[in-house]
């Protein structure tokens, strides 16, 4: 819709212009399934006689004052915006408005339980949304105190910034239910986009934190009735906990609000939000069953990434979205440190390592790569920009950076950055002259190369020893790709690997040096015999790849499993992956090296991972003629493993998992049929309800189930999870009419939910024979501008990268794609970067398959 689209250049003006004060929001949501009350009365202060807009997502605007003056709703909003002309110095709007709930997973999003038919609500405003909620001046820079006033179902509970107060009063209706008013305090001076109402009959637990100045504050953890039975609420208090006492000590600085509530959300687009004492996470994050260790770190990671948030983003937070990247990257890294040094997971940097770098390199290797600093003109851009570069490779560069600075150096100037800037609007600046002063060291000539460019660098060793193997000299070369030259400085470490007695690989010296320019000397390595294996970038400190010389490649292919430490293997497993989908390596080489040696990981998130990319590689990188073969090959060794490893263990969970996401000979789906009736037992192994699906999705897309099966287990499970699951499962249903019905919902009639329409499209995309999608191939591109046009951004991209022909994996794909791309308008930069996203995916396949034809 016009005017959804805020430029930075009308953002300035507007914040020239004004300064707010104060929201007073009062919310209605007793007006049935489709809207709510929205009335919003807004202290402001502007240039006299001056004109701006405020931001205002409607169903319907029933009358607009602007100090004392009655304006014409139908002249001053489009539904959108609503002018506000001739200003005074001190200003008084009042909007009195209805607003559409959303399905979407943005703005104020309304769920019905399937269990019990309660009604859940809860918002999303990152980064545009509270304007679906009330009137406001939606950027990020007008920070201003916000008033709630609830109305809802008296057996509601409604959760906001500020502690939730008790009703006010009660009103009986008509029907014999009622309806209660809850009005909560002003908050702090806040960005709206974390301020956050959550709203239904939710269940919680309540603990308390007693901070490092003796302030007591309370905490509570949230969920649906329904999923209550299943919160493990000790482990996040605990947690919670732990955040807290490392956060106060690193910062400085005590937790900023009031109480802090964590709300688990069902249909939520990402993993989590900070609102400002009220985060919303991921419903999956409450687990109903058995799931991977990986899994739950991932939780106490997202857990710790939102209580940082608390301080770098709500208490201080950018002044426009090009530093979006600084507040991802400064609470992603905090949140891994945190696990590292205050929690029990204390391998967190091989996690980080494993899943965040992997993402970070992947989409640094794009042709949409972007400088970590990123241009941002206006809200499209920030949309598509929560990628890995921005949470990922920031990260890891926000990593290298602490290195550079020094550890002590780099918290001291965070913590003079939060004691100076505590409730105002930052830039980048800011936090690098605190740094600088608590180091001592330049940082503009390091900020221009590594947040300025884009790309990554490839640092490899050269070596060259004695006879008696004693190295003569040693260099570390660095290398880029020329569409992105750059080369950067590193603080990095190189490490010695020697076999020991007992066979294992341990670390026997390091060196930590500076790297600079193309080459590097590191005269301290010479005159040291030369180990069995040498690793650049050991502790991964630095951002970048790295290659092995011959002889440690030797050594690493061969004894991959005998490393003592799980990060400098996953460093090596990260290596392998990287000359795999750079075609630099065969394929198949790289499925025998994960099925050799993923029994004795010992990381559940770097098995998760490795399982994730043999998928990935079996799907796009192994060779047309050889692709069948290997599948089955590979499913095979996979259910061996199950049957090895030891029984009940996190390894049998991921390999069982993996073997169904796999299977498609007769005997193996024989096999998943037994584990799923009952016929077929694996000790140790428990088939759960979520395991239940999986195992039935098997079926379904081998041909083995249709929707009379899936009906009998929804009628098990008819519960969110479980409708998910159904409708993965019915659109992998393996025939034209079952595609053609979902193709119908997914992209034509468009009346599925957030959820329901990802799980729909990734069965859709579940196929063992990928001529069940051409029919769609061009059907796709046809489709998608209308849906980009007409959809929000969330449910859009689902279907633009989702629905994408991947797996037709060949030229004419790519053809049809740069046919496409050339037909786009000027200003479609947001589908323009998804496009050339999917186009390289299927480039990089080609080239990859290519390199394992032999």
């Amino acid at each position: 819709m016009p005017g959804m689209n805020l430029t930075r250049a009308e953002a300035r003006e507007r914040a020239a212009l004004i300064d707010v004060e104060s929201y007073e929001v009062s919310l209605d949501l007793t007006r049935g399934e489709k809207v709510f009350g929205t009335t919003t009365a807004v202290k402001f202060t502007a240039k006299p006689g001056s004109s701006t807009f405020i931001d205002a997502v409607t169903h319907a605007v029933h009358s607009v004052s602007l100090n004392g003056r009655e304006l014409d709703p139908a002249e001053v909003s489009d539904g959108v915006r609503i002018q506000l002309p001739d200003l005074e110095a001190e200003n008084h709007l009042l909007v009195v408005a209805e607003a559409p709930y959303m399905n979407t997973g943005e703005g104020l999003h309304r769920f019905v339980d399937p269990v019990d038919n309660e009604v859940y609500l809860y918002t999303q405003f990152e980064v545009p949304d509270s304007r679906r909620m009330f009137a406001v001046f939606e950027q990020p820079d007008l920070k201003a105190s916000f008033t709630f006033t609830v109305t809802a179902p008296s057996h509601w509970d409604v959760v906001s910034n500020s502690p939730t107060p008790v009703p006010v009063e009660t009103i009986p209706g008509e029907d014999g239910s009622a309806r209660s008013v809850w009005e909560f305090t002003p908050t702090p001076r806040l960005s709206s986009y974390v301020t956050a109402l959550i709203a239904g009959p939710y269940q919680s637990v309540r603990s308390e934190v007693t901070s490092a100045e003796g302030r007591v504050t309370p905490l509570g953890i949230f969920a649906r009735k329904s999923l209550m039975q299943y919160l493990d609420a000790d482990n996040i208090f605990e947690l919670t906990r732990q955040g807290f006492e490392f956060f106060e000590a690193q910062f400085g600085c005590p937790y900023p609000f009031e109480k802090y509530d964590q709300l688990f959300v069902p249909e939520f687009n990402a993993g989590a939000m900070e609102n400002a004492g009220a985060v919303t996470i991921l419903e999956g994050y409450v687990f109903r069953g058995k799931v991977a260790d990986a899994q739950v770190e991932r939780r106490a990671i997202t857990v710790l990434h939102e209580l940082a948030h608390m301080w770098f983003g709500d208490l201080v937070t950018m002044r426009w979205w090009n530093d979006l990247w600084l507040n991802e990257s400064f609470a992603e890294y905090m949140s891994h440190l945190a696990a590292v040094e205050n929690t029990e997971f204390a391998h967190a940097w091989t996690t980080f390592a494993s899943m965040e770098k992997s993402w970070a390199y992947r989409q640094d290797q794009l042709p949409t790569t972007h400088p970590i600093f990123a241009e941002i003109n206006d809200l499209q851009d920030v949309e598509v920009n929560f990628d890995g570069i921005t949470y990922a490779k920031g990260a890891s560069v926000l990593r290298q950076l602490v290195a550079w600075v020094g550890p002590e150096e780099f918290m001291s100037g965070v913590r003079e950055y939060f004691s100076k800037h505590a409730w105002q609007n930052t830039e980048l600046s800011d936090l690098m002259a605190e740094l600088e002063k608590a180091s001592g060291r330049d940082l503009e000539r390091w900020g221009q190369l590594w947040l300025e460019t884009a790309g990554v660098n490839t640092l490899t060793p050269e070596i060259t020893a004695g006879a008696d193997g004693t190295i003569s000299s040693f260099a570390i070369v660095q290398s880029a790709v020329e569409s992105e030259p750059t080369l950067r400085p590193h603080r990095l470490a190189v490490g010695f690997y020697d076999l020991n007695s007992a066979g294992k690989l341990e670390r026997v010296h390091r060196e930590e040096l500076d790297v600079d320019g193309e080459r590097t000397e590191v005269p301290a390595l010479a005159g040291l015999a030369r180990p069995d294996l040498i690793l650049l970038n050991d502790d991964d400190l630095a951002y970048a790849k790295v290659r092995l010389d011959p002889t440690s490649l030797t050594t690493a292919t061969a004894h991959l499993k005998d490393f003592n430490q799980s990060l400098p293997r996953t460093l090596v497993w990260g290596s392998a992956w990287d000359a795999a989908r750079d075609g630099e390596t065969p394929a198949r080489g790289y499925v025998d090296l994960i099925l050799s040696n993923i029994a004795e990981e010992s990381d559940s998130s770097v098995i998760l991972v490795q399982l994730r990319q043999l998928a990935t590689t079996l799907a796009f990188y192994v060779a047309e003629e050889h692709k069948e073969a290997t599948a089955v090959a590979a499913a095979d060794t996979l259910w061996d493993l199950a049957s090895t490893v030891p029984a009940g263990s996190d390894a049998q969970l991921q390999f069982v998992k993996s073997y169904a996401l796999l299977a498609r000979s007769a005997g193996q789906l024989d096999t998943v049929s037994g584990l799923l009736d009952g016929s077929r037992t694996l000790d140790g192994l428990t088939v759960d309800q979520d395991l239940r699906w999986e195992l039935l999705a098997c079926l379904v897309a081998g041909g083995r189930a249709g929707q009379e099966r899936i009906d009998e287990e929804l009628a098990h499970d008819n519960t969110s999870n479980g409708q998910n699951a159904a409708a993965l499962a019915k659109a992998a249903i393996p025939t034209p009419e079952a595609k053609a019905e979902a193709w119908e919902s997914i992209v034509v009639k468009g009346d599925l939910s957030n959820a329901l329409q990802g799980s729909a499209v990734t069965g859709f995309t579940r196929v063992l024979d990928t001529s069940l999608l051409e029919p769609y191939a061009e059907k796709y591109f046809e489709a998608v501008p209308e849906i980009v046009a007409n959809r929000t951004h969330a449910l859009a991209q689902q279907i633009v990268v989702g629905l994408y022909p991947a797996l037709l994996t060949t030229q004419a794909t790519v053809d049809r794609t740069d046919k496409f791309l050339a037909s786009l308008p000027e200003d479609s930069s947001a589908l323009r970067r998804m496009m050339l996203e999917n186009r390289d995916g299927v480039v990089r396949s080609l080239r990859a398959r290519q390199a394992d034809v032999g």
